[in-house]
């Protein structure tokens, strides 16, 4: 990453590609798009209590990179939560 203002400036104006722009965020089971490539996955304990043993609150997080634009995404798949769901991490 380069710590030039300028470059900053750009990364952070790029558009998302039509696809991704139509994903709906933060809505759990809402589509993401074909052009999506699944990376890797990993378990979050969501429970308040860390101790407790209630396997529920463990949730999965998905990331994808978007083929097109490059926009790289996660989406978590929280039972519990429905405003789960898309997110965009970064570029």
């Amino acid at each position: 990453m380069t710590d030039d203002p300028t470059r900053q400036s750009e990364l952070q104006k790029m558009p998302l590609c039509e696809a991704c722009a139509g994903i709906q965020r933060n809505w759990r089971r809402a589509p993401g798009h074909a052009e999506l490539e699944q990376g890797a996955n990993r378990q979050e304990d969501m429970r308040a209590d860390r101790y407790s043993h209630h396997k529920h609150n463990l949730v999965t997080v998905t990331s994808y990179s978007c083929a097109r634009c490059g926009t790289r995404w996660e989406y978590e798949n929280n039972k519990a939560n429905q405003q789960a769901g898309w997110s965009v991490v970064g570029r």
